[in-house]
């Protein structure tokens, strides 16, 4: 993850200062008019908490009802992915040289590359009740999480926002045009975000996971995309590859750009790869 103050390498020295001098007079003005008040992260802990009493109370709870497990685009173009069937380092090695990477060249990726680094993500790697199983794993085996992929180099795809069909294995055009300087701006001037080839975009339904376990499921959704995220880093460490993953950028500004509403599917995390310098 970047530090607490991600901009200062990327943004100019003025905007640099100037957000963490508003930063700083914010976190002086809750300290002074909220000490002793219970932060908006730790009622959201409180919360989601679990005693026996809660435990039996969730059982008997309403829950939302469970959207549609794979999200679709009808109509859109659709680009078939290779097979993923590379066999790279050993795990042991790829979790030693797992680094996050901030700089890379311009050279694109290939499309296999990114079909490998997708399944790692979120493929479908067998069967068990006649429920597709993933990459990751999944509380209740929900999968809460789209993958949206922002491409701005790979061989054979023209740049724009895809959708990861899971079930083919295959993209889906969501809108093309170059959206380097939009992701940028949307990740606080983060310059990765633009240099990258690609930047994954971890978004989640959550009332797939919330169907099942209610508030306590937020929490989950939010592990999940740890998950997924560490998957990719060491799929890019096998295939030579730099990535980084990305938790600070404009909610608003990412969910507008993939195209979702930010309430009932919200980005949660972000990642870009590259070719490493």
């Amino acid at each position: 993850m970047n530090s607490v103050f991600p901009w200062k390498k990327a943004a100019p020295n003025w905007v640099a200062g100037a957000i963490t001098a508003m930063i700083l007079l914010g976190m002086g003005a809750s300290m002074v008019m909220g000490e002793g008040k219970e932060t908006i992260g730790e009622r959201f802990h409180r919360e989601t908490s679990l005693s026996w009493t809660r435990v039996l109370k969730d059982v008997f709870s309403r829950k939302p009802p469970r959207p549609p497990q794979y999200k679709t685009y009808p109509g859109a173009e659709v680009v078939q992915l290779p097979l993923p069937d590379y066999r790279g380092m050993v795990l042991e090695e790829a979790i030693r040289q797992r680094r996050s990477v901030r700089e890379y060249t311009q050279k694109p990726l290939t499309l296999g590359q990114l079909s490998q680094l997708l399944f790692a993500a979120q493929g479908v790697t067998g069967q068990a009740f006649g429920q597709p199983l993933r990459s990751v794993p999944s509380a209740g085996a929900l999968y809460p999480f789209e993958i949206y992929v922002i491409v701005h180099r790979v061989v054979g795809l023209t740049p724009g926002v895809y959708h990861y069909a899971v079930r083919q294995h295959a993209l889906e055009v969501v809108k093309p045009g170059d959206f380097r300087r939009a992701i940028t701006h949307a990740g606080l001037e983060q310059d990765m975000l633009g240099e990258a080839s690609v930047v994954f975009v971890l978004a989640a339904i959550f009332d797939r996971t919330r169907s099942k376990y209610g508030e306590r499921g937020f929490r989950y959704v939010y592990m999940e995309a740890g998950h997924i995220s560490q998957n990719i880093y060491l799929q890019a460490v096998s295939l030579k590859l730099g990535s980084v993953c990305i938790g600070a950028f404009l909610d608003d500004k990412v969910n507008e750009l993939i195209g979702v509403d930010g309430q009932k599917e919200a980005a949660i995390f972000l990642h870009a790869v590259g070719t490493r310098k």
